[in-house]
């Protein structure tokens, strides 16, 4: 297959005009693309000409480093400016541009200009250069849009592939974050990164994911969610199997666990994998945050996650089937709300619940201006005018509120929509079979968390199956001191697993408030 393609390529003309007109007819005459033919005092005896497209390049730089030293400065007597030559010569002594390469086919000339190089052509010579000038219009590194904390860095991923790379690299400064590019897309030809620390990821998830991203057959990447979809593996599942984060210090933590970073050009979300059901729960602020006060806000989620998904339809199958569950006072309340409702408790929750996502879908899709206002005004004035018209009960609107707001609790955005749709499932069991259809919609669940692996790894590691030895899931449900924290928290055949090697706990300092005579000062 790769002789076939090779045999393909078009290698380019000595004829400059030959390789402008197949240029200029491969692109259909875009107006964006600029083809400026010239002559210099570096070839005086030659025409060239640069390629580019309007907006991809900067144009200062191919004024600055481009154009005027080739028209104004001259080669030394002893280079020799014949054929491929020149080329050499340009890229030595004449381009000052950081990365300038040669170029011998059409095909990768295209190429290059597509991705924003400025392409130089000389006449009587095969061989093009292709320089570094990539600029345009684009998104500065601003504050986090959707991921935001209190405490931490406050800078987000923007659109620009290069830009979330260096953002990383600043943070892992190391030479074991190695970078490899892949392009995806037969037509949108997209930059993709791939990130791991050589000696620590796990080299079998990391060939699992340059395999999976060379299967991919697509004409067009325009988002990450593209690339998670079609190499999550697990397709028919609503829990998600892969990370993903707007958060340069999120990925750089994951990348220091062992996890690898997919990078996609034109988005600033940030692809991580492997993913457990356990890692959806973590927050980058519970790393910034006293461990204790972490630990009680991670068990909250557990707890929010819970009640967004069971709380409706337990009270839907307490009210409808159990209810001598409730103490006798509740009953009588509840009962005296009810009293009028025409529907049964099933289908009043199911109506709240299709309310609550509208409003919550308008709020997203309404300018930011209004959107908020519109959403909580609408949710206050639907809710009193449904309770006073006698539709639904005042009972069932606290539930779905309080499973609503739960909802917001948990850090990421699609386990929180896992969260959505199940609910209306437990719902429906609640209403048909009370308690029991609930017990037994959660072990399918748990059953079908079980059977779930993301690049290999299960995904209710290090619960199921249960690490041995390893204490794994000490850091899971709280969020452990640093001292105590010796391992890395996946349960994968890692080539460094070893976090910290310092057992022992810090030493308690105490201030001896100067009666020592500065004892202890260097």
């Amino acid at each position: 297959m790769k002789q076939h393609k090779k045999a393909q390529l078009t290698p380019l003309s000595p004829s400059l005009a030959a390789n402008i007109d197949r240029i200029h007819k491969r692109f259909g005459g875009s107006s964006d693309l600029v083809i400026r033919p010239f002559r210099g005092d570096a070839a005086p005896d030659r025409q060239l000409a640069i390629v580019y497209l309007d907006g991809l390049v900067d144009a200062e730089s191919v004024q600055e480093s481009v154009l005027e030293p080739i028209m104004a400065m001259r080669l030394p007597e002893r280079m020799n400016a014949k054929g491929a030559r020149l080329a050499e010569a340009l890229r030595n002594c004449i381009i000052a541009v950081g990365s300038v390469k040669d170029v011998g086919t059409l095909e990768e000339a295209i190429q290059h200009v597509t991705d924003g190089l400025c392409l130089i052509l000389a006449d009587s010579s095969g061989v093009a250069l292709t320089a570094n000038v990539i600029g345009g219009e684009q998104r500065a590194i601003t504050t986090l849009q959707t991921q935001t904390a209190i405490r931490g860095p406050q800078q987000g991923f923007v659109e620009n592939i290069a830009t979330n790379v260096s953002l990383v690299r600043r943070i892992i400064r190391s030479p074991n974050l190695h970078v490899r590019m892949r392009k995806i897309g037969r037509q949108s030809n997209t930059n993709v990164a791939v990130l791991y620390m050589d000696g620590i990821a796990d080299d079998g998830v990391v060939k699992e994911v340059f395999k999976r991203l060379a299967a991919i057959d697509i004409d067009v990447v325009l988002e990450s969610g593209h690339i998670e979809e079609l190499i999550q593996g697990e397709t028919f599942t609503l829990f998600p199997t892969m990370l993903n984060s707007e958060r340069p210090d999120v990925v750089a933590a994951s990348l220091a666990e062992g996890r690898v970073a997919i990078i996609v050009d034109g988005t600033p979300i940030v692809l991580v994998a492997p993913a457990t059901f356990f890692s959806f729960f973590q927050s980058a602020e519970d790393d910034y945050q006293r461990f204790d006060i972490a630990a009680f806000v991670r068990v909250i989620r557990y707890f929010a996650y819970a009640f967004s998904m069971l709380l409706p339809s337990i009270y839907i199958a307490v009210t409808t089937y159990h209810q001598e569950l409730l103490p006798t006072t509740l009953l009588i309340s509840l009962a005296a709300q009810r009293r009028g409702v025409p529907f049964p408790g099933l289908v009043e929750g199911l109506l709240m619940e299709l309310t609550f996502e509208v409003l919550r879908e308008a709020g997203l899709r309404m300018p930011r201006a209004i959107g908020p206002v519109i959403s909580i005004v609408g949710a206050l004035v639907l809710g009193q005018a449904a309770v006073q018209a006698g539709i639904v009960s005042a009972g069932m609107v606290i539930v779905v509120s309080f499973a609503g707001i739960s909802y917001f609790v948990l850090p990421d955005y699609n386990l929180a929509a896992t969260s959505r749709l199940t609910r209306f499932a437990f719902m429906i069991m609640a209403g048909l079979l009370g308690l029991f259809g609930i017990f037994v919609l959660v072990l399918v669940l748990l059953v079908h968390m079980v059977s779930l692996r993301s690049f290999g790894v299960p995904y209710m590691s290090p619960i199921a199956p249960g690490s041995k030895g390893k204490r794994l899931w000490r850091d899971i449900f709280i969020r452990e001191s640093w001292w105590a924290v010796l391992m890395r928290p996946l349960d994968l055949k890692l080539r460094n697993p070893i976090r910290r090697r310092n057992h022992r706990k810090p030493p308690a300092q105490r201030w001896a408030g100067g009666s020592q005579g500065g004892e202890g000062m260097p």
